[in-house]
């Protein structure tokens, strides 16, 4: 049976990750990156397209599980009838290839163990040629190539295109299982102690945590959301992915399926504003150069999103041979939105680039050409309809919320100038810019019978973005526009304590069959909505319900189903657990200002 989303806790490397289930099996890794064809898919397909499963003979799921303090290591816990066993599950920050360690320490009793290995290269569709040399078995295909062994050896066979282990532990005893990556043209990679490798690893994820100063009520929610955040992160170029897995489903059975592992510029105001406030300089520093990078060039070529490396090419294709997580096809890999007009996205640069400037991250000293640039192309092209954020499908629109952030692009351009006044730029044309984009928004995106800004001019629907309004400084939150808002949005997109991006009846604005579930960063966006008009109360209880919709080692995947009960969506996404950071944070801060 399909595991749900929530049922899988993530390990990683900083280069790429691995969804580990509560059965033992790891069915989601891509290898060497996060967006490299994956050697383990049966999260999107079945057991045949590849997954390693580790587990007492007959168990169907460990008792128990979770992170080893503040880490990426994970613990699963078996009580079994004949005694107790644990996995630690982890991948050591390469030096050169990656590696996939998995420890099995027995607890008390003796427990008869069962590895099955079933590699897939490409997604699920190449069987590699397996042999023996060297104490490991090797697994070539093309391209790839697996090196597997353990220590001490146990019984290993072949079977059904699979590697096969059997053994006994008994308390205190372990058989550690390495599993490493690499080109299948170079020569054996280099052996690591899976021991010495664990104590490293812990030591490594400690050292870092350790650095994070948020002191307040919700530690280890903030903890476990940064933990992962870092775990999305490329290490060499200080991207962070939207989510490590592809064509994890927002209707289930449905057909939207993207695929997250790339980096959006969208998430970057939102990114730095939370590692800066939990005292993680060095990864904002990172995150700001890699949007540097990635931005520099002509401001009309501006993508929403690139590669881990600031690759522009991400073309979309479908991988017919996969079946999709629970049936839920067709399984996609690329992202067409790549090639789509959004017109946020330069507001959010602008921001970001704002806000590491008001936190002293060295400036690059190319960083202002490039916003000049970007705002030369904006004050051209802001009139325009575009796709918005939720990278519609349908036709184009003005969205309020792409006009707002042209709004917030020649803001902070305007702010930037009058902080560091030995720039240059013409502050009064961005003024103008700033004021006519104000009036036009105002004017034409809200519907004064209802007293809420909507999704698009002229539209009656609603779109959860507009929450950001206050946010961004658009308005004051005192304003009975931006309470009218609040209330409407809580009213007319809200299920629970979730709420929907837009509204229901928006096919026609994303041009996409079927439904979704409640969006988890909205959710977010409504607390704190709430807690900058007043309602601070509300906005905690808020808070702490959506806190509860974590799964048990504390992860959130885009959206949830409200009526299943059950989480939707690429898994775990960036973007819920930078809401949740950024709402905890602000929460925090409301108390100790009280």
């Amino acid at each position: 049976m399909t595991q749900r989303i929530e049922d899988y806790a993530l390990i990683g490397d900083l280069q790429t990750a691995a969804l580990v289930g509560r059965d033992g099996s790891v069915d989601w890794l891509c290898l060497p990156r996060f967006d490299s064809p994956a050697c383990f898919a049966a999260l999107i397909g079945g057991e045949d397209n590849g997954h390693w499963r580790i587990a007492p003979k007959g168990a169907k799921a460990c008792t128990r599980r979770g992170y080893v303090g503040d880490s990426l290591v994970l613990e699963s816990v078996w009580e079994t009838r004949t005694g107790t066993v644990k996995v630690i599950d982890f991948m050591p920050q390469r030096d050169k290839a990656p590696d996939v360690v998995r420890i099995v320490e027995g607890v008390s009793g003796s427990v008869e163990m069962s590895s099955t290995l079933r590699l897939r290269f490409d997604y699920g569709s190449v069987v590699p040629w397996v042999r023996r040399t060297d104490g490991h078995r090797v697994a070539v295909a093309g391209p790839d190539s697996v090196w597997l062994r353990s220590e001490p050896e146990v019984k290993t066979w072949g079977q059904q295109f699979s590697t096969c282990s059997s053994f006994t532990v008994g308390p205190g005893e372990r058989v550690a299982f390495v599993m490493t990556w690499h080109p299948s043209h170079m020569p054996a990679p280099g052996l690591i102690d899976p021991h010495k490798a664990l104590d490293q690893c812990l030591a490594d994820w400690h050292e870092w945590s350790a650095g994070c100063r948020y002191t307040g009520p919700y530690r280890e929610a903030v903890m476990r959301s940064l933990i992962t955040l870092k775990g999305l992160t490329y290490a060499p170029t200080g991207g962070i992915v939207a989510a490590p897995t592809t064509s994890l489903p927002e209707d289930i059975g449905g057909v939207r399926n993207w695929d997250y592992r790339y980096c959006w510029l969208r998430d970057s105001t939102l990114t730095l504003g939370a590692l800066l406030s939990a005292g993680h300089v060095e990864e904002a520093a990172a995150w700001r150069d890699w949007l540097l990078r990635a931005v520099a060039g002509d401001p009309a070529d501006l993508q929403v999103m690139y590669g881990v490396a600031g690759e522009r090419r991400l073309p979309e294709t479908v991988l017919p041979w996969l079946g999709g997580y629970a049936g839920s096809a067709p399984v996609r890999i690329g992202n067409d939105a790549v090639n789509q007009l959004q017109l946020d996205v330069y507001g959010e640069v602008m921001d970001s680039l704002y806000l590491g400037r008001q936190a002293g991250l060295t400036a690059e000293g190319h960083a202002w050409n490039i916003q000049l640039s970007l705002m030369g192309f904006l004050e051209s092209t802001w009139r325009q309809p575009d796709e918005g954020l939720w990278e519609v499908r349908g036709p184009r629109r003005h969205f309020v919320h792409s006009k707002v952030m042209a709004w917030v692009a020649a803001d902070r351009a305007v702010r930037t100038l009058e902080e560091f006044p030995q720039l240059n730029g013409d502050a009064a044309r961005w003024r103008a810019m700033r004021d006519e984009v104000h009036r036009e928004v105002c004017e034409k995106g809200f519907d004064p019978q209802r007293g809420t800004f909507t999704q698009s001019y002229g539209s009656k629907e609603l779109d959860a973005a507009v929450l950001l309004i206050p946010r961004v400084g658009f308005l004051p939150p005192d304003d009975p526009r931006v309470i009218g808002t609040v209330d409407a949005v809580r009213a007319e997109l809200g299920t629970g304590p979730l709420v929907r991006r837009y509204s229901r009846g928006a096919a026609d604005v994303d041009g996409l069959p079927g439904h979704e579930g409640e969006f988890v960063v909205c959710s977010f966006w409504l607390a704190d909505a709430l807690m900058v008009t007043g309602r601070v109360d509300e906005a905690r209880d808020l808070f702490e319900r959506l806190l509860a919709l974590r799964n048990d080692v504390g992860l959130l995947s885009e959206e949830y189903d409200a009526r299943a009960g059950r989480q939707l969506g690429n898994y775990p996404q960036a973007f819920s657990h930078i809401g949740l950071v950024n709402t905890a944070l602000a929460l925090g801060a409301d108390r100790t200002a009280g």
